[in-house]
């Protein structure tokens, strides 16, 4: 069912092709964020995601002129979908990225539980499980890593997406909305597939990202399904796609690359360290660009 939806940080890496899903699949999406997305069927509002009375008025407005024809008054939006942060250490000082990213989406939750907007999904992050901007080679204490691995940040990206699931909890007990949270692997946009050889060849260079990722249009389809999913509280989902970036099986991999992580239960093949099983159950998640088909058609 077409929803009209608000989004923060169209423009990002991964906001320009989730966008698009999005408005392809019948919904309407006013984009806010510091730069515009240009993009067919897509208004923006410039704003600032740390300024509460700006995401309070953003989602009080219009999607766009035509809404001003019934002369109804500015329409209620469906849903929130936020994606705009600071996307990595090593851009501001870590200070100012904590600021930005854990108050941005408290702003941004609280607005929207506060005007009755009953479906919010927030951007997480897979760094979250410790790994991703570890100083120096960090296992995880087990594997496949899943939602109800322990999260362990030892990094202030990681640390304010264990934050920004904590504040979405407290808002999901509160308001008995549903709030998802997606923990996103590394995302590949579609000109990256030309990185595979690299990828193989050295595959150490993937070990950070679990040797995992999320092809930029699967996770739109992502999105979609949580917005179409309806009665599931406060839920994380690993939000990647079904296999390793390796040309290899998971379980030799996993003994190689993170000799001292337990294993949970036996690999399956190729399948990712990062799970998307529960996206696959729960959500009804079907990966429709593996990285083997990427290649396979360039």
């Amino acid at each position: 069912m077409a929803k009209r939806i608000l989004f923060t940080g169209g423009a990002g890496k991964a906001g320009r092709h989730v966008v698009p899903y999005l408005v392809s699949r019948g919904h309407r999406v006013l984009n806010v964020d510091r730069v515009p997305l240009v993009a067919e069927g897509v208004d923006n509002l410039i704003a600032d995601i740390t300024d509460s009375g700006q995401m309070f008025n953003a989602m009080t407005s219009y999607a766009g002129f035509d809404e001003l024809e019934p002369g109804t008054g500015v329409p209620r939006f469906d849903a929130v979908v936020h994606f705009a942060a600071v996307p990595r250490i090593l851009l501001n000082p870590d200070n100012e990225m904590f600021r930005v990213n854990t108050q941005g989406t408290y702003n941004v939750i609280e607005a929207a539980v506060k005007l009755g907007i009953r479906k919010i999904v927030i951007a997480s992050s897979e760094t979250v499980y410790g790994v991703c901007f570890a100083d120096g080679k960090v296992d995880p204490a087990e594997l496949p890593l899943d939602e109800a691995c322990e999260t362990d940040p030892i990094d202030s990206y990681a640390l304010s997406k264990v934050l920004n699931e904590k504040t979405a909890r407290a808002f999901q007990k509160r308001s008995g909305f549903d709030i998802y949270a997606l923990r996103i692997a590394n995302v590949i946009e579609p000109h990256e597939y030309d990185r595979v050889p690299d990828w193989i060849a050295r595959p150490s260079t993937r070990r950070r990202n679990h040797f995992s990722y999320v092809d930029a249009r699967d996770l739109g389809q992502i999105v979609d399904l949580c917005l179409a999913k309806d009665g599931l509280g406060f839920q994380v989902f690993n939000a990647g796609n079904d296999e390793n970036t390796q040309d290899r099986p998971s379980e030799g991999l996993a003994r190689e690359f993170f000799p001292t992580s337990a294993l949970k239960r036996p690999l399956e093949g190729n399948e990712a360290l990062l799970s998307n099983r529960k996206a696959r159950e729960m959500l009804g998640f079907r990966e429709q660009f593996p990285w083997r088909k990427a290649v396979a058609a360039r």
